[in-house]
């Protein structure tokens, strides 16, 4: 729980009860100074009430992925100079662009689902890289998750 809090930048708890995993590394994400988010539940959910507790402890309530976007942003953007690309986020004036290596990444994911495995064999790119900007995809409208991998389903401005 240490080593995964204190890889990421920040921890969003879905679900958790009062006596949970989540809560240890989300407990843990907070004393090393990561964000720390959580979605709340039904009050009558058991599993919502440890994301209940820890936005009572003041970790950040989260509604949709655009919370946390406008949360991290100025400081992916610091992530990305400092690690020289890892988290790379879009470039460019026009937000709505993708950069040349995000568009081959999603060139390699096609319509089809297509699993984290095969994008790292067909870009040669490395595994945190292409996870970093598989997050970024899915976080903008370019791709989403299903069973089998990771799926293509356009962008409103294309």
């Amino acid at each position: 729980n240490r080593i995964i809090s204190g890889l990421s930048v920040g921890t969003l708890v879905v679900e958790a009860t009062m006596r949970s995993g989540s809560l240890i590394t989300a407990r843990l994400a907070g004393e090393q100074g990561r964000e720390v988010f959580a979605i709340p539940g039904s009050i009558h959910n058991p599993l919502a009430r440890g994301c209940h507790a820890i936005i009572r402890q003041g970790a950040k309530l989260i509604e949709t992925a655009q919370d946390i976007l406008e949360e991290l942003g100025p400081l992916a953007a610091i992530i990305s100079q400092n690690q020289g690309g890892v988290g790379e986020k879009i470039t460019g004036n026009n937000q709505n662009k993708l950069d040349s290596e995000y568009q081959k990444l999603l060139e390699y994911i096609g319509y089809e689902a297509t699993s984290v495995d095969i994008l790292v064999e067909r870009s040669g790119m490395a595994a945190a890289n292409v996870a970093s900007m598989l997050l970024v995809l899915e976080l903008n409208g370019y791709i989403e998750v299903t069973a089998r991998g990771y799926m293509r389903i356009g962008k409103r401005d294309e």
